[in-house]
């Protein structure tokens, strides 16, 4: 029994042969993809509760945001931009989310999701380096309005358990003394003991993580800095044991490559037994080709997070020499307050832009390329390779229709270049997750309060963090 037929579109498979369909259709039965063929063909065979018609437009996988982190949503704009890495993790970042409550952190989370599912996102993986884990309601209540979105998340618990030595306490006071009084809660917040720690990400792991649903939890040690060699090693045994993936920010600035010294992130990584497909690593700019190699060695996939790192000027990461390598490499919308936005496809335009003219070659990053970052790549590097990231039969029924009606995306001959150069992110019409239909022309079925009040209440909620925490 067909449940819902989306028909009368443009069918953008994203499979092995990369086909596109056109006048085509995708069925649906519970929450996997039953068929896809001609719209005359599934029209004629199959007797759905629900026709959706495209009209002409096209039929996308849901995107996938592979790194992000919600909570941060409430400063975009709050803050003077001319900033690097530590100052801005030091007095925007940390004193926001230090003095968010529960409440506020849910209400950052609905507004995330519903940002999120009109720009045609159906997984995001969540980075979240500030989990105080003597607190973990924040967390419960962010879990609980995802389940109640309906879209599929990634939680990655973030793990600290390293203190600080003395070079770096000097840093943070010489970067905090100047920022004119912000809230700090300290280079010693957050730290737990190492199997505390790994204890307390299993716990999580056995209470919301759902091998089959639309929730996972993931361990993610938050930096190579904040973690120790057991924590690493830890965390990816914790990965291999639930069948699930661990991240971590790696190699993001320069600073970091100083602290290492004559050995590179990555190869710590190696030494230390971090290295491989269960290790999603987030950023990797400050790399060499022998680390690329590393990585493409290991099977080890990386997360391009393009925009925060052009924000706070720490860099290209090498994307073009991973992909050459045949690195996995996915697209991560990082922290909304440097990226402005938490559409992955705007930074698919970003990537396959920006990396032509640095490297003075038009033919890098093609728009198919771009596309594969966040669709079929972003599946395979996240470990979900084989349900999620292109339509077709026995994948989960993840799917996007977009209005390609519109003056800007008018002629479109070729769909891939239009998604990946045109699309804005208004046109998203309908989003269906795991089968459920999440959104419907534009109407958010999962959003139980009016989205004007969602808003308003966020403006104001977000002006009085900014207050609280005094940023400036």
């Amino acid at each position: 029994m067909t449940d819902v037929l989306i028909t009368n579109g443009t069918v953008v498979t994203q499979n092995r042969d990369r086909e596109v369909i056109d006048s085509g259709a995708v069925a649906v039965e519970d929450d996997k993809i039953s068929a896809v063929d001609s719209a005359e063909r599934l029209e004629a065979e199959t007797n759905p509760d629900r026709i959706i018609d495209a009209d002409g437009g096209a039929v996308i996988p849901g995107l996938i945001n592979a790194h992000t982190h919600v909570s941060d949503i409430f400063l975009r704009g709050a803050f003077e931009g001319d900033r690097g890495l530590y100052d801005w993790l030091f007095n925007v970042k940390q004193p926001a989310l230090s003095v968010m409550d529960a409440d506020e952190h849910a209400l950052a989370a609905r507004l995330y999701c519903v940002e999120a599912l009109q720009s045609g996102t159906t997984t995001f993986v969540e980075n979240s380096t500030a989990l105080d884990w003597t607190d973990l309601e924040p967390t419960r209540r962010k879990l609980d309005v995802y389940d109640r979105f309906g879209i599929r998340n990634v939680y990655g618990a973030g793990l600290r358990d390293r203190s600080p030595d003395e070079d770096f306490r000097r840093l943070y006071g010489e970067i905090t003394d100047s920022s004119g009084g912000s809230v700090h809660p300290g280079p010693d917040a957050l730290i737990v003991e190492t199997e505390d720690g790994l204890a307390d990400v299993e716990s999580l792991i056995e209470a919301y993580h759902e091998p089959d649903g639309r929730q996972s939890v993931w361990p993610a040690p938050a930096t190579l800095a904040t973690t120790t060699p057991d924590m690493l090693r830890g965390a990816y045994r914790l990965a291999e044991e639930y069948d699930v993936m661990t991240t971590a920010h790696v190699a993001e600035a320069e600073a970091e490559v100083r602290e290492r010294g004559a050995v590179s992130s990555i190869e710590y990584l190696r030494n230390v037994g971090y290295l491989g497909e269960r290790a999603l690593l987030g950023h990797c700019v400050q790399t060499n080709n022998r680390d690329v190699r590393l990585l493409a060695k290991t099977n080890t996939p990386v997360v391009h997070n393009y925009r925060a790192n052009m924000q706070l000027a720490t860099g290209f990461a090498p994307v073009v020499e991973m992909l050459g390598r045949g690195v996995t490499v996915g697209i991560g919308t990082d922290n909304t307050i440097l990226n402005d936005t938490v559409n992955p496809l705007s930074d698919a335009r970003a990537v396959a832009t920006a990396h032509k003219g640095y490297h003075r070659d038009s033919g890098v990053v093609p728009a198919e390329t771009a596309f594969d970052m966040v669709t079929r790549d972003a599946a395979q590097a996240i470990g979900r390779g084989d349900e999620l990231g292109t339509i077709e039969p026995g994948k989960q029924a993840d799917l996007a229709v977009i209005d390609l009606n519109r003056p800007h995306l008018t002629p479109a001959p070729d769909p891939i270049h239009a998604l990946v150069y045109g699309l804005q992110g208004s046109e998203i019409e309908t989003v269906l997750c795991a089968g459920e239909i999440v959104m419907d022309d534009r109407e958010l079925l999962t959003l139980n309060e009016p989205l004007s009040e969602l808003l308003s209440t966020a403006e104001r909620t977000a002006a009085d963090i900014v207050r609280r925490s005094n940023i400036e």
